[in-house]
C-alpha cells in the first residue's frame, strides 16, 4: 500500500513520465492515481503501447488543462522500414506488398520525405483510437469490416534524417497533434514506390516537455513507495510554459478569483496564463482587444 497524503486534493501540477513500450497511456495513469491516491489524473496526447517517451500526465485540478496541453506539437524519433507494407502501418500487422527497397538511395529518400512536411492531408491508421460511428476503428478493422476514415489536416514542421541504414531510416518528426507517424511512414512508402511501415517510435517531446524533464516509470514507482514522489511534480503554470505569463499581485488574484478583468499592457494580444507572486497558476486570460483587458477564461486559484 503506497502511503497516503492527507493534502492529496489540493495537489495540482503536472508529471512527465518516460514511459516504456509494452504498457498503454491509460496504464500507467492508472499507475500514478493509485501510487499518488489521487483519482484526478489523466493524460495528454496517447501514445502506443509499443511507442517509448515522453508522456505528460496532469494531476489534480490542473487536468483541466487538458484541452490545450493536448493541442501541443510533438516531436518524435520514428524508424521506418522499406520494403513493405502492412494492413496496421507498423510491424504487428499482416504484410499486405512487399517490393525492393534496393533502388532507393539516401537522396531519394530525403526529396520525398520533404513532400511531407508543412499543411498536409492525412488519414488515420485503420488501425487506431478514431471513432467511426461510434465506433473505434482498431474494433471494426479486427472484425473484418471496412474501415474507412476521413483525411484530416495536419501541420508537419520538419522532417530530418538522423540515421540511413537501408532498408531501415530513422527520422525526426515534428509535427502538430493529432499527426499519426504510422501513416506518414505508409504514405512515405506508397510515394518511394516500395512500401514502408514503421518499426520503433520513440516520443522525444510533447509541448515545452522533452526526455530531459521525464522520469522514468520505474523510478516514479519506487518513489510512490518512499514517499517523496513530489519532487518530480512540476507546478501546473509550467503545463504551459510556452505561453506569455502575466504576473498578478494580491489584489489582481482576488479580482480574477471573481471573475473580473484587470488592465493589460499596451500591445498584449491573445492569450496569458495568470500567475500568482508565488508562482501558482491562477488563471487563463485572454484579452478583450476592445478594452485592453485581461479576461479571465479558465480560473484555477480556489480559496
Amino acid at each position: 500500500m503506497y502511503p497516503h497524503d492527507p493534502n492529496k486534493d489540493v495537489v495540482s501540477g503536472v508529471l512527465v513520465v518516460d514511459k516504456p513500450v509494452g504498457l498503454t497511456s491509460h496504464d500507467v495513469v492508472q499507475i500514478i492515481r493509485r501510487g499518488t491516491n489521487i483519482r484526478r489524473a489523466g493524460h495528454t496526447g496517447t501514445l502506443d503501447p509499443r511507442a517509448s517517451g515522453v508522456l505528460v500526465i496532469l494531476i489534480g485540478p490542473a487536468v483541466r488543462l487538458s484541452e490545450y496541453v493536448s493541442a501541443s506539437d510533438k516531436r518524435y524519433q520514428a524508424t521506418v522500414r522499406l520494403g513493405s507494407s502492412t494492413d496496421t502501418f507498423d510491424d504487428e500487422g499482416t504484410v499486405l506488398q512487399t517490393a525492393s527497397p534496393d533502388s532507393i538511395t539516401e537522396e531519394m529518400f530525403v526529396q520525398t520525405l520533404q513532400k511531407f512536411v508543412g499543411t498536409i492531408e492525412q488519414v488515420p491508421p485503420p488501425y487506431s483510437a478514431v471513432h467511426v460511428q461510434g465506433r473505434r476503428a482498431y474494433d471494426v478493422a479486427r472484425e473484418g469490416e471496412e474501415v474507412n476514415l476521413e483525411p484530416r489536416t495536419i501541420q508537419v514542421h520538419s522532417l530530418d534524417v538522423l540515421e540511413w541504414s537501408p532498408p531501415e531510416a530513422v527520422i525526426d518528426v515534428f509535427c502538430s497533434s493529432g499527426t499519426y507517424v504510422r501513416s506518414l511512414a505508409n504514405d512515405l512508402g506508397k510515394s518511394l514506390g516500395c512500401g514502408a511501415h514503421l518499426v520503433g517510435l520513440r516520443r522525444t517531446k510533447s509541448g515545452r516537455f522533452t526526455l530531459r524533464d521525464a522520469v522514468p516509470l520505474r523510478r516514479l514507482q519506487e518513489s510512490f513507495v518512499a514517499g517523496n514522489w513530489y519532487k518530480y511534480l512540476i507546478p501546473a503554470a509550467e503545463a504551459l510554459g510556452d505561453w506569455p505569463m502575466v504576473e498578478l499581485d494580491a489584489d489582481q488574484v482576488e479580482l480574477i478569483r471573481h471573475g473580473h478583468r484587470v488592465p493589460a499592457k499596451a500591445g498584449a494580444t491573445g492569450w496569458a496564463r495568470g500567475v500568482s507572486e508565488q508562482g501558482d497558476l491562477v488563471a487563463l486570460l485572454e484579452v478583450d482587444p476592445t478594452t485592453s483587458e485581461w479576461q479571465p477564461k479558465k480560473v484555477f486559484f480556489q480559496s
